[in-house]
Order: structure tokens, then C-alpha cells, then sequence
């Protein structure tokens, strides 16, 4: 029997097999608060000293102080009975410090979490079915001594984990001036969990209503070595045998199994994919990255509409049954906005506005980065979240196989845990001043305008941010990464010590946190990885700290960034603005000016006129101001400069003429953005002229809004759709259109009104060029943003005469002549007049290519 001395009581907390905001104050823990006693110690008997848990009783032994309602200057001893403890589940080891997170090995579950400044550190263990009432199974006590290494926490416990999530508690200081947010009765996420449950559907409050119901982290499977469907022989030799014992109707009878026929053999087979995931041989496609057509894409918002027609509405399986639609439209790759575990309640209120809920729809908050979000599947919180990761490695797995890429947009500048008055979920109370930036009297940099700010060059967060992405690299199979806010990304730390970086000082290094960084050691350290630097990687290269690296960012020759000045240049020149003539020019070439200097390609320019924050396509012509009255914000959120112009009329309901010349414009912009080399992104819902409203930041809507609408596209108005697939057809035939180089002279020359005379004044709206190309033979491209209309003079080719492909100014299906269009010949014969002098008419607000024929006539 042996006595302990525990002045912060975590062996009593220990005991308490729930989630409650105990009081750190140990006099807490009878149910009074002895606010005037002086507590002189608590001693706790422990008779399971491995397992840290104790039986029968505390003793106290307190003195009065000043009238806590005891007598003044007595010893007094408060016995608090305690129930026999319950015989442990699990048997407990010491465990490893590597690797980070749950690991199933040796027939158990090693648990290996990083936390410095944490005084003590205790693994909570929870069935699924208790998540939502906030009880927990067994907790159990991580010994400072024999359970960490360095700054690192670990243990190893074997048993039965069956619907067995995980925790944390740690317990420390709680000065926020200090940086330190540490609270023992708040049960910790994992940072390096792989799957976070909290509840199954999307939307759905916990049981007293919460907008954040309790969280909880898979524990991996011990059965992920048992793999039955191996390449040799089914003849094995019996010493290879690895041997799982199945009870049948034991393995899938109770109702979470979620199979059709539970308990039988049938039940058993819908499970054999549980034991290993099977990706039938699935490689990365590596698909250079100039050949890309990349769409933005909302998992949820995707098929979440009835009319989507999907058996899993809002799912990634829903998705999976849609990829066919993507190839139709010459997608070949995705770029899925935030699919890590976020908790959709976070802004959840009444929005008296539309009668609905505000939710966080978008997903930039994140919780877990290990985790895929959970309620993006059909099977929600089944099998502890494993059925979710499944789901989206089907996903991706079902993309490869129709040839298309799977990039994810990861938010690594902030977390969903906010600032000071934020919820305590995962970094902040695993170590605060480890994972945020944090100022020297605690307050919380904001570089993101979500409230923190990832500390992402510390060396413990740069490791963390790097095994995520080659978790997801590698086990999931994704192709590549959006960064968003990636300017964060190349911010110095809090106390920022070059020498500790770099090996040495640097000579005028007198950098403060939160200082750009030349050389930042995470952007060095993805760059040169074995792993991720074969991978795409994309950088939204600005923040809301006002650090704009457009053309600048960190490249080491790989990375690419979404080009923010390709959007605006494009919608001011082509809605008509003066002076943006040569600006057009450069964007049509890839942006020489931003990224030939430093050694980068065309490919480094991902290219875009609208994504899922600012106005759709649609929108873009039919709104010169936002109208997010909607958002209940009073219409002050959102860009108020959107370089946008409703064409004559503000919203939807205008003029035939005036509707008509916005169809004209969408043409106009998509043309544009298929005929520039740099790679191409389409917004999800532009391609048939998605609106919403001119709402130009719909964080919040998980509604119409923000839902693809398939019947929309179906309709006869949708014309658009079909000009956009063979635009981006013609875009893949061409090899011209994806150079690996700055096109230079020798391929491309600038046109004016007349063949070689360009016309760069600030009074310019016109811009032409010819592109050879291998396989088309010959390009004429063409864009007028006047209001006037003009008659052109083509370039000569003796023996050849041009003939129109694309005129963004004619009604469908004429602003295409597709070669199966049953009128083409008629329409092209309607200009054989102009063709035969060498002109083409143009009207106003129009765009064209022409392609080289050969001249009978000749």
C-alpha cells in the first residue's frame, strides 16, 4: 500500500468516469466549494499503481482559514468514500514515443501524443455509444516517469477496443498571458487522430442541443493486418497463416454493423472490406501539370439537391456517382474544398432572413487534419469514422479511374479553436504556445481573420503539417494540395530563433513574430521532401495580415499559386475597362511578368476568373454590388470590389438585350480562360450559370444557394453547358494551349484591327493573336471588349482561308460549330463574303477563334 501526494488531484478526476468542467480547485470535487479553507494536502491510496487509479477513499486534511465554515484553527478530516474499482479493460504498458497518434501493433494500441509544457497527461477511452451522453469507459493515468519521453506522452494498452474511441486530458497552467490554456476536464482530440466522431449526421445538435457536441478519436482497427484477399496462391503454407477467429453472427448482429443482412454470412462479406481497404491497384496519375482542367469543387454542395438524383445525396459517395459528368465537361481534376473533420454547427443560429440555420457550409475551421469530415459520408459515425475514410478513398479511388486527379484544399493557417474566448478542442489544450502564434503577453496573432494563427514554422507544427500531408499522400491517395492562406505558411514563429532553424545566426536577422520569411523551413521542408514534392502543390499566396506574394511566394521550382491578378486583370478588360490591353495580353501567355523571372513555367499559374468566395460567373455579369443581406450581417460582409458589371440592368430580372449580352460576356470569360496557357479552374455551378443572388460570401448557407442545381442544368437555358464542354475539348486537342514554356515569336504573334498591328494604348479594348500548333495547324484568337462592333482583317495564308470556330455573339449552338452541328456549313457560307476578302465582323463584347482551312478555290 503506498500513499501519494497529489496537490492537483488527478488520480481523483481520474475516477470520474465523465465529461464535467470540474473546477481545478480540488475542494470542487465533494460537491461544496471550500472557498476559506486552506487545503494542506490530499492524499489518495492507491492500490493499482500501474493502472493510476484509486479505490476507497481521500482523505483531507484542512485547516480553517477565514470563516469557511469550519472551526477556526481545528484539523479536520473529510473521508470521501469511493466503490471498489472496477477490474481495468485493458492491460497497460509504457509504450513508445513514436510514432504520433494511435497505432495498432503487437496485438494492441500504442497512444504517442507531444505536448512540453503539460505537468501531467491522462488517456480517456470512450465507447461510441456514451460519445453523446459525455461518459467515459476508463481513463488512465500517464505516469511522468515511465510514460514520456521527452516532450512526448505515450502508452500502450492491449484489450478489447471494439467501438472504442480516444481522448486526452492534460493538466498544466491556465495563464492565458502565458500562452497556456490547459484544463483537465476538458477531453482533448488528438492532433494526429485519423478519424474524429462526433455524431453521424450533418447538422444534427447533440443531445442538450450543443452547437459543439462531444468529439472523440477512432482508435485504429487490430485487424488491418488480416488481409484474405493477398496475390499468392489461396494454397498457403500453414507457417505463413495469420489466423483471425470469427464468431459470424457475432462479427455483424449489433445494429452499428450498418449491413443489410446482420449475423450472416452475407453480413460477413459486406465486411471484408473492414479489414483492409482495397485499392484494386490504384496509382497517382501524374498528370503533367500543364494538361490539368482543374474544378473547385463542394462535397456536400456537390449532390446535396434533390435534383442531383444520387442515392447518398451530399456525400463523397454521391460524388462518385457524378464523376461521369466531370469527364463530360473535360474535368481531370478535382480540387475538393475543405473535406477535414470541421463541426458544420459552428456558426449555428437562426437566420431570420431566410428562415433557415446558419451553418459553417465552407469548412474553414478546421478540427482534426488527420480526419476526413465524417458527415460528408453515407455511414457517418459507423465503425468509429472508419467508414468514412473508406468512403473517401472509394472516392478517390472511382476518380483515378475515369482520369481524374484529387487535389485537397488544406487550411493549415488557423485552427477552429478561435482566439482567447474560443473552444478548447485539440492544440490549445495540448499546448497552446506550441501551436499558435502567439504575442508576448499571450494574445493570439490573427494573420487568418479567423481569430489564431497556425505557428506553422515551429519545429514541432512543421513536422506535424508535414506527416499530415504524407498521410494523406500516402494513404489516402490524393494527388495534391490547395493551401489556403498560404502567406501564413512562410510567417516566422513565435520566438523566432534563426540559429535553431538554420544552425547559425543569421547576419541582420532581427525578425519578430509573424515576419516573412525568405527561406521559411516549412515551405523548404514540403519542397524537398522524398514524398510531397512529387505531388501538386498550390498556394493561395496572400493573407488577411495584408502579405500578398502573388509572384512571389516561395517556390523552389514546384510550387504553383492561385493567380489572383489573372481574375482581376480578366474581368476589368474584358467587362470593357480602359488601359488593361497589355495586362490581358500577359495573362493569355501565362503571366511571364509574374513568374518567368523567377524560373517558373506557364503551369505555376492557375488560372481562374471566379472560385467559391466572390461572385459565380453568372453573378459576375448580372451584379455590380454584393447583396449579402442574407448572411444577417447587414450586407457588410464579403468584397466590395469585385471588378464586376451587371451589363445594364442590376439582377436577374432584366431586358432580353440585356440577357443576352451577359450570356455573351460568360462565353466571353470562359473562352478566355480556356484559350490561356497556365492551367484552368472552373468553379463548381459556373458551367451552366449558377447563381446565387449576388451573394458573394455564402460561408453560411446549407441551402439552394450554395447547392449544384441539376435541374437548373438540365433546362433548356443551360446551352451554356454545352458551349463550356466543347470549349474545354478543343482546349485538351490543341497542344498549343498547354505549353511547358512562355510562348515566345516564333509561335505566337499579336494582332490589331489589321494582321501584325497590335494596338497596346490605354484606350484599347481590342486583342488578337495567332498560336501554330501542331496539331490544329494554325489559331486565331480574338477578343473585342468595346461596346462598338468591328470589322477585322485576317492575317494572309496563301493556299488557306479561315473559317469561324467560336463567336462568343451568336445564339447557341452557333457560338460553336462543332463538327456534328447539322447547320454548320450554312453558317459558315453566311460569311463567305467577309471570309472571302480575308475579314470577319465582330460584334461588340465578343470573342472568336478561327481555325486554318484549306482553299479549294485556290
Amino acid at each position: 500500500m503506498e500513499l501519494l501526494h497529489c496537490p492537483s488531484a488527478i488520480p481523483v478526476r481520474n475516477c470520474t468516469p465523465k465529461f464535467t468542467n470540474a473546477s481545478k480547485n480540488c475542494a470542487n470535487l465533494f460537491g461544496k466549494r471550500l472557498n476559506s479553507v486552506n487545503l494542506g494536502s490530499i492524499l489518495v491510496k492507491i492500490l493499482d499503481k500501474n493502472a493510476g487509479r484509486c479505490s476507497s477513499g481521500v482523505v483531507v486534511n484542512a485547516r480553517s482559514g477565514d470563516g469557511g465554515g469550519l472551526e477556526t484553527g481545528a484539523d479536520t478530516a473529510i473521508v470521501v468514500e469511493k466503490p471498489p474499482a472496477k477490474p481495468s479493460l485493458f492491460e497497460v504498458f509504457d509504450g513508445y514515443p513514436l510514432p504520433f497518434g494511435a497505432t495498432s501493433r503487437d496485438g494492441g494500441v500504442n497512444f504517442a501524443v507531444a505536448s512540453g509544457s503539460a505537468t501531467s497527461a491522462t488517456l480517456c477511452l470512450i465507447r461510441l455509444s456514451d460519445l453523446p451522453e459525455k461518459r467515459v469507459t476508463e481513463q488512465i493515468f500517464l505516469s511522468p516517469i515511465t510514460n514520456r519521453t521527452g516532450d512526448v506522452w505515450h502508452v500502450f494498452l492491449k484489450g478489447d477496443f471494439q467501438d472504442m474511441l480516444y481522448g486526452y486530458r492534460f493538466d498544466g497552467k491556465f495563464s492565458p498571458q502565458e500562452g497556456h490554456y490547459f484544463d483537465s476536464s476538458q477531453i482533448l482530440v488528438d492532433p494526429y487522430a485519423k478519424a474524429v466522431v462526433s455524431r453521424g449526421d450533418y447538422g444534427a445538435l447533440g443531445l442538450e442541443d450543443e452547437c459543439w457536441p462531444p468529439m472523440a478519436c477512432m482508435v485504429p482497427s487490430l485487424t488491418d493486418k488480416f488481409d484474405w484477399e493477398g496475390d499468392l496462391p489461396l494454397k498457403f503454407p500453414q507457417r505463413d497463416l495469420v489466423i483471425y477467429e470469427m464468431h459470424v453472427r457475432g462479427f455483424t448482429r449489433h445494429e452499428s454493423s450498418g449491413t443489410e443482412f446482420p449475423g450472416t454470412y452475407l453480413g460477413v462479406i459486406e465486411k471484408l472490406d473492414y479489414l483492409k481497404f482495397d485499392w484494386e491497384g490504384d496509382l497517382p496519375l501524374k498528370f503533367p501539370q500543364r494538361d490539368l482542367v482543374i474544378y473547385e469543387m463542394h462535397v456536400r454542395g456537390f449532390t446535396r439537391h434533390e435534383s442531383s438524383g444520387t442515392e447518398f445525396p451530399g456525400t463523397y459517395l454521391g460524388v462518385i456517382g457524378k464523376l461521369d459528368y466531370l469527364k463530360e465537361l473535360g474535368i481531370n481534376c478535382i480540387e475538393l474544398m475543405p473535406c477535414h473533420e470541421f463541426n458544420e454547427l459552428e456558426y449555428y443560429s437562426h437566420n431570420s432572413i431566410l428562415g433557415d440555420y446558419k451553418m459553417n457550409f465552407w469548412g474553414y475551421s478546421t478540427v482534426n487534419f488527420f480526419s476526413p469530415m465524417t458527415r460528408y459520408s453515407s455511414a457517418g459515425a459507423l465503425n468509429c469514422g472508419l467508414g468514412a475514410i473508406d468512403e473517401f478513398k472509394c472516392l478517390v479511388k472511382e476518380a483515378h479511374k475515369r482520369g481524374i486527379e484529387v487535389i485537397m484544399d488544406v487550411v493549415f493557417n488557423h485552427s477552429a479553436e478561435g482566439n482567447e474566448n474560443g473552444p478548447i478542442l485539440s492544440f490549445r489544450g495540448v499546448d497552446n504556445s506550441v501551436f499558435y502564434m502567439l504575442a508576448p503577453k499571450g494574445e493570439f496573432y490573427n494573420y487568418s481573420g479567423c481569430g489564431n494563427t497556425f505557428n506553422c514554422n515551429h519545429p514541432l507544427v512543421r513536422q506535424f503539417i508535414l506527416d499530415c500531408l504524407r498521410y494523406w499522400v500516402t494513404e489516402m491517395h490524393v494527388d495534391g494540395f490547395r493551401f489556403d492562406l498560404a502567406s501564413i505558411l512562410t510567417r516566422s514563429s513565435s520566438l523566432w530563433d534563426a540559429a535553431n532553424v538554420y544552425g547559425k545566426s543569421v547576419e541582420g536577422d532581427t525578425l519578430t513574430t509573424g515576419s516573412p520569411l525568405s527561406s521559411p523551413p516549412l515551405i523548404d521542408m514540403i519542397s524537398n521532401d522524398p514524398i510531397l514534392r512529387g505531388v501538386k502543390l498550390i498556394a493561395e499566396a496572400w493573407d488577411c495580415g495584408g502579405l500578398y506574394q502573388v509572384g512571389k511566394f516561395p517556390h523552389w521550382g514546384i510550387w504553383s499559386e492561385w493567380n489572383g491578378k489573372y481574375r482581376d486583370t480578366v474581368r476589368q478588360f474584358i467587362k470593357g475597362t480602359g488601359g488593361f490591353a497589355g495586362a490581358f495580353a500577359e495573362c493569355l501567355c501565362g503571366s511571364p511578368n509574374l513568374y518567368q523571372e523567377g524560373g517558373r513555367k506557364p503551369w505555376n499559374s492557375i488560372n481562374f476568373v471566379c472560385a467559391h468566395d466572390g461572385f459565380t460567373l453568372a453573378d459576375l455579369v448580372t451584379y455590380n454590388n454584393k447583396h449579402n443581406t442574407a448572411n444577417g450581417e447587414d450586407n457588410k460582409d464579403g468584397e466590395n470590389h469585385n471588378n464586376s458589371w451587371n451589363c445594364g440592368q442590376e439582377g436577374e430580372f432584366a431586358s432580353i438585350s440585356v440577357k443576352k449580352l451577359r450570356k455573351r460576356q460568360m462565353r466571353n470569360f470562359f473562352l478566355c480562360l480556356m484559350v490561356s496557357q497556365g492551367v484552368p479552374m472552373i468553379y463548381m455551378g459556373d458551367e451552366y450559370g449558377h447563381t446565387k443572388g449576388g451573394n458573394n460570401n455564402t460561408y453560411c448557407h446549407d441551402n439552394y444557394i450554395n447547392y449544384f442545381r441539376w435541374d437548373k442544368k438540365e433546362e433548356s437555358s443551360s446551352d451554356f453547358f454545352r458551349f463550356c464542354c466543347l470549349v474545354t475539348k478543343f482546349r485538351h486537342e490543341c497542344e498549343s494551349l498547354g505549353l511547358n514554356n512562355f510562348p515566345t515569336a516564333e509561335r505566337l504573334q499579336w494582332h490589331g484591327h489589321a494582321p501584325g498591328l497590335p494596338d497596346w494604348s490605354e484606350t484599347s479594348r481590342f486583342v488578337a493573336f495567332t498560336l501554330t500548333d501542331s496539331v490544329k495547324g494554325e489559331l486565331y484568337v480574338a477578343f473585342n471588349a468595346s461596346h462598338l462592333p468591328v470589322t477585322i482583317a485576317l492575317p494572309e495564308r496563301p493556299g488557306y482561308r479561315w473559317e469561324p470556330l467560336v463567336d462568343a455573339a451568336k445564339p447557341a449552338p452557333f457560338d460553336f460549330l462543332s463538327n456534328d452541328l447539322p447547320e454548320r456549313e450554312t453558317a459558315i457560307q453566311q460569311y463567305a463574303h467577309f471570309l472571302d476578302s480575308n475579314l470577319y465582323p465582330m460584334l461588340s463584347y465578343s470573342s472568336v477563334i478561327l481555325l486554318l482551312s484549306s482553299d479549294d478555290s485556290a
